[in-house]
């Protein structure tokens, strides 16, 4: 693995992990809001071992990325960041995008005039998604503006929004996710800024992504966490009504932040996938 520079569509440097042969078929793993370019566990490793060559990106604002100093963190921005590194690969990749990383590579697919992908995996987003579900990831990203005066004080925190997941005794992987500030105190390895950023309301946000999903024309696969409050059963009926030849699965057990909860299971449907799908891009209709 080796770390890398990408330049996003306005010139801010983006960061992204590379691995494997340059050679194969690439594939470009894209985090949610909030998260970075280490959310995705072993799945890296796993599709790389299956023949692929990955890039994992911080989007901009998140993790070892730039920070938008006029807080150009509109959808757009990272499309169009998304739609330039797609750009300087030799050849089209295989998206999979966890919730604003997903939203970001359905926008990038179906607005696009031009194959961009070759196969698209949503994680647990769609077009039509549960607004309680949402907030509560926007309440808890709002909930330290003065960061955590520890590690332990930031784990405590994970824990209580994620009781679900047992508490880890070795702290040192929290570091990938925090940025030590000269006040001596830990916060989020993310840009505050990136919350002002969206895509409008809720109903003019779905016209938009249902616009976008009928115009898919590549394999996609929409993989939901069996416990999350954000893509619901109403969700997924949307999602396959408006992509009929898109497949669905559902992690069992896994809450949103489904590559963290259950990797493994996420890892082999993902993986699956991608070997069985992952081919030339079809052409977006206009």
């Amino acid at each position: 693995m080796r770390t890398t520079q990408f330049t996003g569509h306005d010139g801010l440097p983006l960061v992204a992990d590379i691995l494997g042969d340059p050679a194969r078929p690439p594939v470009i793993l894209l985090h949610g809001g909030g998260q970075t370019r280490f959310a995705w566990g072993d799945t890296a490793r796993g599709l790389v071992d299956s023949g692929f060559y990955v890039v994992s990106l911080d989007l901009r604002g998140h993790g070892d990325s730039g920070w938008a100093d006029d807080g150009a963190y509109g959808i757009e921005n990272y499309v169009s960041d998304l739609k330039a590194i797609c750009a300087t690969l030799p050849q089209a990749p295989a998206l999979i995008g966890a919730s604003l990383g997903g939203i970001t590579s359905l926008l990038a697919v179906g607005e696009s005039a031009t194959p961009v992908a070759t196969a698209l995996v949503l994680v647990d987003v769609a077009p039509r998604i549960n607004q309680a579900g949402s907030d509560n990831i926007k309440r808890f990203m709002r909930s330290a503006p003065n960061g955590f005066a520890s590690l332990e004080e930031a784990a405590d925190a994970i824990a209580q929004y994620l009781p679900h997941r047992p508490r880890p005794n070795d702290l040192s992987g929290l570091r990938k996710n925090l940025r030590p500030g000269p006040d001596g105190r830990f916060r989020w390895h993310w840009d505050p800024k990136v919350l002002e950023g969206n895509v409008g309301t809720l109903s003019e946000a779905y016209e938009r992504l249902a616009a976008a999903a009928r115009n898919i024309r590549i394999p996609a696969l929409l993989v939901r966490g069996g416990r999350s409050d954000v893509v619901t059963d109403d969700s997924v009926r949307d999602f396959l009504d408006l992509i009929p030849a898109a497949e669905y699965q559902s992690i069992p057990g896994a809450h949103h932040m489904v590559a963290g909860d259950r990797n493994t299971a996420f890892s082999a449907a993902v993986i699956d996938f991608i070997q069985r799908r992952a081919s030339a891009p079809a052409r977006v209709s206009s």
